[in-house]
Parts: C-alpha cells; structure tokens; sequence
C-alpha cells in the first residue's frame, strides 16, 4: 500500500469515518470548507443526482489549498421523491413529515464520491432505490423516537431498526446508503495507488 499519500475525508459525518475506518487506512476527517446550503441555494431547480455530484465535489476541492499533497474524499448524499430533493429533517417532527410522504412508496437515494488528488479528479454515484412500507403515524413516531433519525436523507438509518421501514431495496452497495460506497472507493483509491489490500 501507499502509505506517503495523506488521505483526507472532506467531512464531518460520523457515519462516513465509520465506514471509511472500516477499510483499514489511515486517514484524517476534516470539515470541508465550503458553503454547503450557499451551493443548494444556487442549484436551485438542479437535478437531484447532479446535485449530489457538484455538492460531493465542492467538498472535496475546498480542502485541495490547504491539503495539497493528500486524496481528498468528499461525498454528499440526499433522499429523492418524484425528482424533488428531501433534504435532512433537521427535527423529529420534520423526520416523522418526511417519512409520512414516504411511506408505501420508492424513492431514490443518491450517494455521490469525489477524490481529488492534485489536479485529478475520480468521481462515482451509487444511486439506491428504497421501497418503504406503508406506514401508520403511531408506526412512525415510535421508528423516530427509536433512531432519532433527524440528521439522516430520508429520515431513517438502515443501519439501525430504519431497516424495518422497508419492504425492497436495490442498491449495488448498500455501504452506499450508509453514506459512503465502500467498494467503488476501494477502486478509486486503487487508481491513485492506495492500496486497500
């Protein structure tokens, strides 16, 4: 493995070190230096997977100054439902909201990878599709008090009981509905010579 590269994980996302430290290298998070809501604002109408591109890749390029040597990793993740964007909830009563809209029906859920490296750029998007089961709000609340899944896409944490919402999923990573697909960064890595294994 290459060790004299410096990886750097263009986030704060627990759930995204979790996974990252799965594969076994060492690496430092750090918070990217960008306006995330200033983007969104700016991509307003966006499509919801290009969106997800640029946000991912922002991330990424806004450590590339101050880390010039390293493989920067950013990644955004966001729920889709009929082509419009649901954003993190934010609130238990925002959770409950978009898990009513959600549920007994598909939706997207698009993760998208950037890796900077110098002036090389290696992009990816997982896109999920996630079928919840119908649902009572008695159902939903006592789910929401369970995984408080308020800074989640979507509302829920497959991770967690969350993947009691859901009758099918079809996902060709599901570390990708985590937040980060483990699989195609370990290729992307590999392309700039970190090796995993």
């Amino acid at each position: 493995m290459n060790r004299t590269t410096p990886l750097v994980l263009a986030s704060t996302s627990r759930y995204r070190a979790d996974l990252l430290a799965r594969l076994g290298l060492p690496f430092r998070a750090e918070a990217p230096a960008c306006d995330e809501d200033a983007l969104k604002a700016q991509a307003s109408g966006m499509d919801p997977q290009a969106l997800a591109e640029a946000l991912a890749l922002a991330k990424a390029e806004s450590l590339r100054a101050r880390f010039p040597d390293a493989a920067i990793l950013g990644g955004d993740q966001l729920a889709a439902l009929d082509g419009e964007v649901l954003g993190k909830p934010g609130s238990a009563e925002g959770a409950a909201r978009q898990l009513a809209r959600l549920a007994g029906r598909t939706h997207a859920l698009i993760t998208a990878i950037a890796l900077v490296i110098g002036e090389r750029v290696i992009r990816h998007t997982e896109v999920a599709r996630l079928t919840m089961r119908p649902l009572t709000a008695d159902q939903i609340e006592r789910y929401v008090a369970a995984d408080d899944p308020a800074d989640c896409a979507g509302s829920y944490k497959l991770e967690r009981r969350g993947i009691a919402l859901f009758s099918r999923i079809e996902a060709g990573d599901h570390t990708g509905i985590v937040g980060l697909p483990l699989m195609a960064i370990t290729g992307m890595l590999a392309e700039v010579g970190i090796e995993v294994l």
